[in-house]
Protein backbone atom coordinates (compact mmCIF):
# COMPACT_ATOMS: atom_id res chain seq x y z
CA UNK A 1 0.00 0.00 0.00
CA UNK A 2 1.29 3.45 -0.92
CA UNK A 3 -0.05 6.89 -0.12
CA UNK A 4 0.81 9.87 -2.29
CA UNK A 5 0.16 13.27 -0.81
CA UNK A 6 0.27 16.61 -2.58
CA UNK A 7 -0.90 20.20 -2.31
CA UNK A 8 1.37 21.79 0.26
CA UNK A 9 3.07 25.09 -0.30
CA UNK A 10 3.60 28.65 0.87
CA UNK A 11 0.59 30.86 1.48
CA UNK A 12 -0.09 34.12 3.28
CA UNK A 13 -2.18 34.20 6.42
CA UNK A 14 -5.85 34.15 5.52
CA UNK A 15 -5.21 32.17 2.37
CA UNK A 16 -6.27 28.66 1.39
CA UNK A 17 -4.67 25.40 0.37
CA UNK A 18 -6.07 22.03 -0.56
CA UNK A 19 -4.18 18.87 0.30
CA UNK A 20 -4.86 15.60 -1.48
CA UNK A 21 -3.81 12.04 -0.74
CA UNK A 22 -4.45 8.94 -2.82
CA UNK A 23 -3.92 5.41 -1.61
CA UNK A 24 -3.05 2.57 -3.95
CA UNK A 25 -2.33 -1.12 -3.58
CA UNK A 26 -4.15 -3.80 -1.58
CA UNK A 27 -6.77 -1.65 0.07
CA UNK A 28 -9.77 -3.18 1.79
CA UNK A 29 -11.80 -2.78 4.95
CA UNK A 30 -10.87 0.85 5.38
CA UNK A 31 -11.71 2.16 8.83
CA UNK A 32 -10.67 5.76 8.38
CA UNK A 33 -8.46 8.20 6.53
CA UNK A 34 -6.86 10.98 8.52
CA UNK A 35 -4.67 14.03 8.23
CA UNK A 36 -2.03 14.65 10.87
CA UNK A 37 0.47 17.45 11.14
CA UNK A 38 3.71 18.09 12.93
CA UNK A 39 4.30 21.74 13.67
CA UNK A 40 7.80 23.00 14.49
CA UNK A 41 8.83 21.92 17.98
CA UNK A 42 5.63 19.99 18.58
CA UNK A 43 4.45 16.41 18.45
CA UNK A 44 2.44 15.05 15.59
CA UNK A 45 -1.27 15.66 16.08
CA UNK A 46 -4.50 14.62 14.43
CA UNK A 47 -5.91 17.49 12.39
CA UNK A 48 -8.94 15.85 10.80
CA UNK A 49 -10.26 12.38 10.24
CA UNK A 50 -13.07 10.76 8.33
CA UNK A 51 -14.40 7.31 9.11
CA UNK A 52 -15.57 4.81 6.52
CA UNK A 53 -19.18 5.62 7.31
CA UNK A 54 -18.55 9.34 6.90
CA UNK A 55 -18.24 10.61 10.44
CA UNK A 56 -15.65 13.37 10.74
CA UNK A 57 -13.52 14.72 13.54
CA UNK A 58 -11.46 17.89 13.72
CA UNK A 59 -8.81 19.41 15.93
CA UNK A 60 -10.64 22.19 17.78
CA UNK A 61 -8.28 24.88 16.48
CA UNK A 62 -9.14 24.06 12.85
CA UNK A 63 -12.86 23.47 13.31
CA UNK A 64 -14.77 25.70 10.90
CA UNK A 65 -11.68 26.43 8.81
CA UNK A 66 -10.68 22.98 7.55
CA UNK A 67 -12.85 20.42 5.81
CA UNK A 68 -12.01 16.78 5.13
CA UNK A 69 -13.53 14.78 2.30
CA UNK A 70 -13.08 11.20 1.20
CA UNK A 71 -13.83 9.81 -2.26
CA UNK A 72 -13.05 6.12 -2.70
CA UNK A 73 -9.36 5.76 -1.79
CA UNK A 74 -8.56 9.46 -1.82
CA UNK A 75 -8.84 11.97 0.99
CA UNK A 76 -8.54 15.73 0.73
CA UNK A 77 -8.22 18.52 3.25
CA UNK A 78 -9.50 21.95 2.31
CA UNK A 79 -7.79 24.52 4.50
CA UNK A 80 -9.22 28.03 4.61
CA UNK A 81 -8.30 31.11 6.62
CA UNK A 82 -4.87 29.66 7.28
CA UNK A 83 -2.88 30.98 10.21
CA UNK A 84 0.86 31.00 10.84
CA UNK A 85 0.35 28.39 13.57
CA UNK A 86 -0.94 26.00 10.91
CA UNK A 87 2.59 25.79 9.53
CA UNK A 88 3.93 22.26 9.59
CA UNK A 89 4.34 19.01 7.73
CA UNK A 90 1.02 17.39 6.97
CA UNK A 91 0.69 13.62 6.70
CA UNK A 92 -2.16 11.48 5.49
CA UNK A 93 -2.84 8.17 7.19
CA UNK A 94 -4.88 5.21 6.02
CA UNK A 95 -6.33 2.94 8.68
CA UNK A 96 -7.61 -0.50 7.72
CA UNK A 97 -8.94 -3.35 9.79
CA UNK A 98 -6.24 -5.69 11.08
CA UNK A 99 -5.14 -3.19 12.15
CA UNK A 100 -3.07 -2.07 9.21
CA UNK A 101 -2.00 1.55 9.15
CA UNK A 102 -0.09 3.36 6.43
CA UNK A 103 1.37 6.86 6.24
CA UNK A 104 2.00 9.18 3.35
CA UNK A 105 5.32 10.95 2.89
CA UNK A 106 4.26 14.33 4.27
CA UNK A 107 3.73 17.64 2.55
CA UNK A 108 4.96 20.98 3.90
CA UNK A 109 2.53 23.80 4.55
CA UNK A 110 4.02 27.20 5.34
CA UNK A 111 1.79 30.10 6.32
CA UNK A 112 3.45 33.50 6.41
CA UNK A 113 2.19 36.33 8.58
Amino acid sequence: VQLQASGGGLVQAGGSLRLSCTASGSIFRVRAMNWYRQCPGKQRELVAGIAAHGATTYLPSVQGRFSIEKVENSVSLQMNNLKPEDTGVYYCKLEMEGPRDYWGQGTLVTVSS
